[in-house]
């Protein structure tokens, strides 16, 4: 589509090189084209673009603004509407600062695909005739191209992992790559592979939860739809993907968003490394750091983290980039640093590539003067650069920097929404149905209630159009909420309305207004069933944090004032991560969980609830019972012991409401005939698990085989038990089927005292359903990883 663009701006070049402080002549234009178009690899290719680049313009490579920095505007938090680039202050980012990269959306606004290929043509054109590299273009497209109006909008992460269908996964990501493509943008800041194990924070529902083997398998399916078969990012249907947040974002011991994380190396070993690991051997080519701290160092600072650990021991040849204003805050925030000017020598040479500065040219003036005073090697420059042109020259940008909405055809399309409907329907969960009491009859007369009834916001949640999702009903008029999906499948005529209170939208999420509780008690009156609707609305990172994790206490007291009126009530949750519902759940007869199923997510409930659709989903989380009984289902046999004899006389307890794993269909499913190729194994051998699994029921259903596994006893004290395999498959009624899991000795493995993973010598229980079996380890095998302990 675009043809030779370096050589159609070289000329171009020469009379804009007035405005560098380091200008490139045609011949250095002349010479990245050849090398950029010649057979060498992509990383000799870099490597002699790199040595064609002046000091500058190697910094302004590792630069990256904010868009509004570059727009008309009052100032560089603010753009005008509508939106225009101001071409002065583009040509200062790319001609004097010579920045290399830009991000994000102007005035958190979502914009139309044809504006995004306006923009990002533009500025490539600049980039291309100024310096003869692109600009390399990134946004948060985390569950479809959510700053694109129009765009296809799936589940967030959370439901996503809920539907335990890897290749469902694989789709919508191929699908947002697609369309993120489309808007003309190649780089998208996802998947998230930190672990949602504390459900606190507010960013569990960007996770694939609590279990890292689930995680690590969703994030691989992820990495392979963003970029590809072979992770080829020529194809003009991928997109560089962004494994985030490295490492251990999440973990923070308050549950509060960027706050103090305390964490033993075996730890982030056993549970937070691996997701990263599989991400990394699938191929993404680019990496963000965790914004915290990690034992009183920030990230973005430490040198164990970003390159004994990531680039040495991981074997990581991608582009690290810094998370939003992150070594400001190494100065700003967190005092580690005297001076700005520190911050960025310490985050460069620690191993960051590219800051996501992202408002101001500070960083290139200070980097600039660290290499001069020899304080910041050329050779980390370099390196830093090389890995972010090959970025660039892997998705083919110096060729074609730029897309059309025109070669495009599918953006949007039926077929995406079909695809996104699917992934919604596959992720809601059936936690309680007391009697059978759904599916409802299609006659049935219902009551919807509560504050995510009618709400669009609430059903994508944040990143959705705009940061905190606030700005979601100005773009989804063509899609239905819960109230109208269930309106259109069961006639308006059967179908009341009374919202009993509402949210704020302009306000903070746990805002509520507009309560009248008595309005839907009357309204309750003549009805059959009560579908309420309750949860949370809409948040991420620190605007989402908690100091109570019940769900609120006027949704309580909507929940206990319904329950009187003795029609029986369908709680459906909508909310981004478990709120507490141990008060209000037994006034249930049935319990949803639709997590944040997206712009199809009413569509999908409502089919579910009259019986079109059997739920499939199963829990990605623990759902925790009380607020000081937090815990995840790999917890140590401390947690949940035995009852001790004696004087000494106690019990551990796990309080929970619903357990990880879990969800129920309309039909049921019988597990039988547990087998084990071998009884008996050497650490390092493989070995398969076998199991018959059976639809005894009258309607056909999907169910989630899950192979669990227990290390009876070790040399550091083992989890109570671990998910190794699991496997969704389609059973018609009365159908069986035999299933069959692979297994490995290393799959059996922890991280032992000396930080290595080993299997040990001992026996195991293997578990399927209700089925369990014996396994026997004759021989202990150590794993050993590739670089010195002490990582924290």
């Amino acid at each position: 589509m675009i043809k030779n663009t370096v050589r159609g701006f070289a000329m171009i070049a020469l009379a804009a090189s007035i405005y560098s402080c380091s200008p490139t002549t045609a011949n250095d234009f002349n010479n990245i084209e050849k090398i950029a178009s010649s057979n060498l690899s992509n990383e000799e290719k870099a490597r002699q673009i790199v040595q064609k680049l002046t000091l500058e313009e190697k910094v302004g490579q590792m630069t990256q603004i904010t868009l509004d920095v570059i727009t008309k505007g009052k100032n560089a938090f603010e753009s005008d509407e509508p939106l225009s680039l101001d071409a002065k202050l583009v040509k200062e980012a790319i001609a004097k600062y010579k920045v290399g990269s830009v991000l994000n959306t102007a005035n958190n606004r979502a914009r139309t695909p044809e504006k995004w290929n306006e923009v990002i043509t533009m500025l490539q054109k600049e980039s291309m005739s100024e310096i003869g590299v692109p600009l390399l273009y990134g946004v948060d497209a985390i569950h479809g191209t959510t700053y694109t109006a129009g765009a296809t909008f799936f589940p967030q992460q959370i439901g996503m992992a809920a539907t335990w269908n890897p290749e469902l996964n694989r789709i919508g990501s191929e699908i947002c790559a697609y369309e993120t493509r489309a808007s003309s943008i190649p780089w998208t800041f996802s998947p998230v592979l930190d672990m949602g194990r504390n459900p606190a924070w507010p960013r569990i529902w960007e996770t694939y939860g609590e279990d890292v083997y689930l995680t690590s398998v969703m994030g691989a399916a992820a990495v392979d739809g963003y970029e590809g078969k072979n992770n080829d990012l020529t194809n003009k249907n991928a997109v560089a993907s962004c494994i985030k947040h490295f490492v251990a974002y999440g973990a923070e011991k308050s549950g509060k968003d960027r706050t103090p994380t305390y964490l033993p190396e075996i730890e982030l070993r056993e549970h937070y490394l691996p997701s990263y690991k599989a991400a990394i051997d699938a191929g993404s080519h680019t990496i963000m750091i965790n914004s915290g701290i990690i034992n009183g160092i920030p990230v973005h600072a430490n040198y164990k983290i970003l390159t004994t650990l990531l680039k040495e021991e991981l074997g990581f040849k991608g582009l690290v980039v810094t998370d939003w204003a992150d070594i400001e805050n190494i100065h700003n925030r967190d005092k580690v640093s005297a001076t700005h000017k520190e911050a960025v020598k310490l985050a460069i040479n620690a191993g960051i590539d590219m800051a996501m500065v992202p408002y101001n040219y500070n960083f290139t003036t200070n980097l600039i003067e660290l290499v001069n005073e020899g304080e910041v090697s050329m050779e980390r420059i370099d390196d830093a650069v090389t890995r972010i042109v090959q970025v660039k020259l892997a998705l083919n940008l110096f060729d074609k920097p730029y897309t059309d909405i025109k070669d495009y055809p599918d953006f949007g399309s039926k077929k995406h929404e079909d695809a996104a409907y699917k992934a919604a329907s596959e992720s809601i969960t059936l936690l309680k149905n007391n009697k059978n009491i759904l599916p409802l009859p299609k006659n049935a007369k219902v009551l919807v209630t509560g504050p995510n009834a009618n709400s669009m916001r609430t059903l994508n949640g944040g990143w959705s159009y705009s940061w905190q999702g606030e700005k979601v009903h100005e773009f989804t008029d063509k899609y239905n909420t819960i109230l109208k999906s269930i309106q259109n499948k069961l006639g308006k005529s059967n179908v009341k309305y009374a919202a009993g209170l509402e949210y704020v939208n302009d306000g903070q999420y746990f805002e509520e207004q507009n309560i009248n509780i008595q309005e839907a008690v009357n309204a309750a009156k003549g009805v059959d069933y009560i579908v309420l609707c309750i949860g949370e609305n809409t948040y991420t990172e620190a605007p989402g944090n908690l100091d109570d994790l019940y769900i609120s206490k006027n949704q309580e007291a909507l929940t206990e004032a319904l329950a009187k009126t003795g029609k029986p009530i369908i709680m459906v949750l909508n909310e981004g991560r478990p709120r507490l519902i141990s008060n209000i759940e037994p006034l249930a007869k049935g319990v949803i969980h639709t997590y944040l199923p997206g712009n199809f997510g009413g569509d999908a409930l409502a089919d579910i609830l009259v019986g079109e659709v059997n739920p499939s989903g199963k829990l990605p989380y623990t759902y925790p019972k009380y607020p000081n009984a937090l815990t995840t289902y790999d917890h140590k046999p401390s947690e949940s012991s035995e009852k001790m004899e004696g004087m000494y006389d106690y019990v551990g307890s796990t309080s929970i409401q619903y357990p990880f794993g879990y969800g129920l269909s309309y039909t049921d499913f019988d597990y039988s005939n547990l087998k084990v190729s071998k009884s008996e194994i050497a650490g390092d051998e493989s070995f398969t698990v076998s199991v018959k699994v059976k639809n005894s029921g009258k309607r056909d259903g999907q169910e989630v085989v899950q192979l669990f596994s227990k290390d009876l006893y070790a040399s550091v004290t083992p989890d109570v038990v671990r998910l190794r395999r699991f496997d969704k498959i389609d059973l018609k009624a009365g159908e069986t089927k035999d299933i069959t899991f692979k297994v490995f000795g290393k799959d059996l493995a922890f991280i032992g005292q000396d930080m290595e993973y080993v299997t040990e010598k001992g026996d195991f229980k293997l578990y399927v359903g209700d089925q369990e079996v014996d396994l026997k380890v004759t021989s202990t095998v150590k794993f050993p990883k590739n670089s010195n302990k002490g990582i924290l």
